[in-house]
């Protein structure tokens, strides 16, 4: 990737929309699942984690634009996922329960990997 003015602008534009969608989905997930366990956080790494899966996929099919790409992956999914987020749940959690600071733990790390691999196979066989 290219560190273009037009690059710094597409990641910070994304960024912008991705913190957004982030507040905005984990505020109606835990509304909607009140528990001790994080299950908006986990829900925005699962899905964006299954999204960069879909748009790899995409980009090697056809030939996106640099600045559209860092604008995705970057900026926007680099905003609506939360690893720090989920860091200090986790350090929290393991505070109070050793059992749900490790499942989601687990949960995070192999979650957002069988999101991100299943989106980029499942895109790859529709686009075979």
């Amino acid at each position: 990737m290219t560190l273009s003015w037009q690059t710094v602008v597409a990641v910070g534009c994304g960024g912008f929309l991705g913190a957004i969608a982030r507040v905005y989905l984990n505020s109606i997930i835990t509304k909607a699942l009140p528990h001790d366990f994080p299950f908006g956080i986990l829900t925005v790494n699962v899905l964006g984690s299954f999204f960069i899966g879909i748009l790899f996929a995409i980009f090697i099919h056809y030939n996106i634009n640099e600045s559209a790409k860092a604008f995705l992956t970057s900026g926007f999914l680099g905003a609506l996922t939360t690893y720090s987020t989920f860091a200090i749940e986790s350090f929290f959690l393991l505070e109070t329960s050793f059992l749900l600071g490790v499942a989601n733990m687990f949960f995070n790390l192999f979650g957002t990997i069988l999101a991100a691999g299943s989106g980029y196979k499942i895109f790859m066989f529709f686009l075979k």
